[in-house]
């Protein structure tokens, strides 16, 4: 057994949701959220490139030997499969190695919003899941492509870096590939499902202009294209694919989004109100007449109040749903505060009093 799985297997137990191993500090453990040392020394350099050493294959230890980052997936030997990164930093390498539960959670034992599961009934056209890194995008992803396997008669293309969630074919076929051992960018792999008959093509990561063309024209042509983007929220969402295409394609880029572009999903992870887990809330803009011509005419500062308006249409602003899971004690009051917009509203809900004049503080020095 690999020396390192010791250190999983303690993470398994505790329930934790990623392990951080890095030079000149102990091993630590991230827990509904927050990061806690276990008691372990601080490790060495030398002892964590031995740890590392033992699990790496003879090509992925010739590309961290070039001074790449590295991301494979991990299988420990006490059954556990991860998502790891492998980096190097001032006083040595780091690993950072995300749990990938065995069981593909359905959309409903996620609490998503109904509209989600709608938005796999789609033919074609691009939906999109952002946030910020740790977020979740992947397990809602993940859940929309297993509904899709169950439900529908398709080819599903999954492009992966690296392939997180095991996906056995049931009603569909489902092919995943991994960049670096199966492609050699998003963009290629995109290139080649296209020619794959594929009817859903998941796109890891919309990371790079090549990316983001490529998946325009899957879903333009017939597919329905699954992402993701490290967004936070809808209006960002959209500039920011508009901005990472040359300023020449702006006005077919929008024309696209406008016709195309069948939703956004963005989500943050708040903390139940037992502090034992954390629950995914989203906020959600689905493409209506309006939206679009205000992509076209550029207006997007106008969407939020579409998505406020747009609730018959299962749309939602993120300060709508934070409100509606802490009305329903569906998480706690004092995170959600912390993710919310518009704090005001969601002051007197806050039982630790002393995030007020902090928060408060720093808002008004920005």
């Amino acid at each position: 057994m690999a020396r390192i799985d010791s250190f999983l297997k303690l993470g398994l137990q505790q329930g934790c949701s990623d392990v951080h191993l890095a030079v000149g500090v102990p091993p630590m453990l991230r827990m509904h959220g927050d990061l806690m040392p276990i008691k372990f020394r601080d490790l060495a350099d030398t002892e964590l490139e031995g740890y590392i050493e033992e699990i790496l294959t003879e090509s992925q230890r010739e590309v961290f030997s070039r001074g790449h980052d590295l991301d494979f997936s991990y299988v420990s030997e006490e059954g556990g499969r991860f998502r790891v990164n492998l980096f190097r930093k001032d006083t040595g390498i780091g690993a950072t190695f995300r749990y990938i539960p065995p069981d593909i959670p359905t959309l409903e034992s996620l609490g998503l919003p109904p509209i989600v599961k709608k938005l796999c009934d789609h033919h074609q056209g691009m939906v999109l899941v952002t946030g910020s890194t740790g977020t979740g995008k992947s397990t809602t992803l993940a859940s929309m492509i297993d509904h899709l396997n169950k439900t529908r008669n398709v080819n599903i293309i999954s492009l992966e870096d690296p392939i997180e969630f095991v996906h056995p074919s049931k009603n569909s076929q489902v092919i995943q590939r991994e960049l670096g051992t199966h492609l050699p960018s998003f963009a290629a792999g995109v290139r080649a499902a296209m020619r794959e008959d594929p009817d859903v093509i998941l796109v890891g990561e919309l990371r790079d202009a090549e990316t983001i063309s490529m998946a325009m024209t899957a879903a333009e042509t017939g597919h329905l294209v699954l992402g993701t983007l490290h967004t936070t929220g809808a209006v960002k969402t959209i500039d920011r694919v508009v901005d990472a295409l040359p300023a020449e394609q702006r006005e077919q880029t929008k024309s696209f989004l406008s016709q195309s572009l069948n939703a956004v999903i963005t989500q943050v992870l708040v903390k139940t109100p037992d502090g034992r887990g954390r629950k995914a809330v989203l906020e959600i803009m689905v493409m209506t007449r309006a939206i679009a011509k205000l992509i076209m005419t550029d207006q997007t500062h106008q969407i939020p109040a579409q998505l406020q308006t747009g609730r018959d249409r299962g749309m939602q602003l993120m300060d709508q749903a934070l409100l509606e899971a802490i009305e329903q004690k569906a998480v706690d009051p004092d995170d959600a505060y912390v993710y919310a917009s518009d704090k005001r509203q969601f002051q007197r809900y806050v039982s630790d009093t002393g995030i007020l004049p902090r928060m408060n503080l720093a808002e008004g020095s920005s």
